[in-house]
């Protein structure tokens, strides 16, 4: 069974913070009917390159699987009175407007919470929907700036640079799915609905976790350390004969494996040393000594050598490699799906798996307005001769 099957999510949101969010929940089963513009809908369907035979958006397929596409226009009377006729047979309303759009549109949650009590009311902005900077635009990009993770992020002394994943996003969309599920399981003990506020740049201020608590500690700003982590030596990249690869020596257990891997055994009976507490004081010593016995063997043979020592080490894959892997593969985090226009194409899975299975049903990203009639038939009862009013009205496509 899957976890919100019965759910269902009425999705206004656009570009990914939003969508990615919707899309978790739809791939644990609820119903997400994405609420488009008739004129050309969610922008990213035309963001790229990289597009698809037909001028399909791959950034588009990424992130709106499982969901259903209704086009209704919420700037028409009309289509706000749909809007709300859905939102009464609705679980959860999920949109990533700036603060006070949907106020504007006539579709606050006063007015939804009017129409539907149990509602819940998912608003997912840049900042929130107060504050100092409530009306501020904001991408990814600013997200990462303004939260933290840019000044954390690439070499000592370097440029600041991003995160490689769109962390400022991506977290949005996990923290809104967590607390819709939250916000569920209090309405099935109490009946109450909810208006979850969510700002971007909280989450990530939330994910800061222990590099906030440094600073609390020592006063000292964390600033950017490649890949290597100011508590624990050696946890880093390491370049070999023909490439590189981590190792994370994150527990002292692992130390004693790791000195006999490489074959100097002497370094664990160094002072220098002996514990990570040493280890991080000499540093820039240890490293070098570390880089030039990594230079002399390659990534296969090292990994061989290390995890036969059982020290935690890795290679660093890109993402083509990624795709292929065979714990990846095996865990079906790459399934297939049948698009209507596409053929088959390739997609990811969901890393969450319940009682030893993965509860992904997988059904391709709709085309715009692909489910009009079905929703508003299904849910609100409208005959053909309604829809096709609607329709001629421009309301609906």
């Amino acid at each position: 069974m899957n976890l919100f099957e019965g759910v269902r999510v009425l999705d206004l949101s656009r570009m990914l913070a939003g969508p990615y969010g919707s899309m978790l929940l739809a791939d644990m089963g609820a119903e997400v009917i994405k609420i488009e513009e008739p004129d050309g809908g969610d922008p990213m369907r035309v963001m790229g390159p990289p597009f698809l035979a037909g001028g399909e958006s791959a950034y588009f397929l990424s992130i709106n699987r499982n969901k259903k596409s209704v086009a209704l226009d919420l700037t028409q009377t009309a289509g706000r009175d749909v809007f709300l006729a859905l939102a009464a047979h609705a679980d959860v309303v999920w949109e990533n407007f700036r603060p006070g759009v949907m106020e504007r549109l006539g579709l606050g949650y006063a007015t939804l919470a009017a129409a539907n009590p149990r509602l819940i009311l998912c608003s997912i902005s840049a900042y929130g929907q107060d504050g100092p900077y409530r009306d501020w635009p904001a991408f990814d990009l600013a997200l990462q700036a303004m939260g933290g993770a840019m000044s954390i992020t690439g070499e000592e002394g370097g440029k600041p640079v991003r995160m490689g994943l769109p962390m400022g996003d991506l977290a949005g969309g996990v923290f809104g799915a967590f607390a819709v599920a939250g916000s569920l399981f209090r309405r099935a003990r109490t009946g109450q609905g909810a208006h979850v506020d969510l700002s971007l740049l909280d989450c990530q201020v939330s994910l800061l976790t222990y590099m906030a608590q440094y600073f609390w500690a020592d006063g000292r700003v964390p600033g950017p350390m490649g890949s290597g982590h100011a508590s624990v030596v050696p946890y880093q990249a390491l370049a070999t004969g023909d490439g590189h690869l981590i190792v994370a020596v994150f527990a002292e257990k692992f130390w004693g494996g790791f000195c006999r891997a490489v074959e100097h055994p002497e370094w664990q009976a160094d002072p220098r040393f002996a514990t990570n507490r040493d280890r991080v004081a000499n540093r820039a010593a240890l490293m070098t000594l570390v880089a030039d016995a990594f230079a002399s063997r390659s990534t296969e043979d090292w990994l061989a050598r290390l995890h036969a020592a059982g020290v935690p080490a890795a290679p660093i894959l890109g993402v083509d490699r990624v795709l292929s892997d065979p714990q990846v593969r095996h865990r079906r985090m790459v399934v297939e799906v049948e698009h209507p226009r596409l053929g088959a194409l390739s997609t990811l899975g969901t890393p969450v798996k319940i009682d030893g299975a993965m509860q992904l049903t997988v059904t391709a990203a709709p085309g715009l307005g692909e489910h009009t009639d079905q929703v508003l038939g299904s849910w609100l009862k409208y005959p053909a001769e309604r829809l096709g009013a609607l329709r001629r009205d421009g309301v609906v496509r």
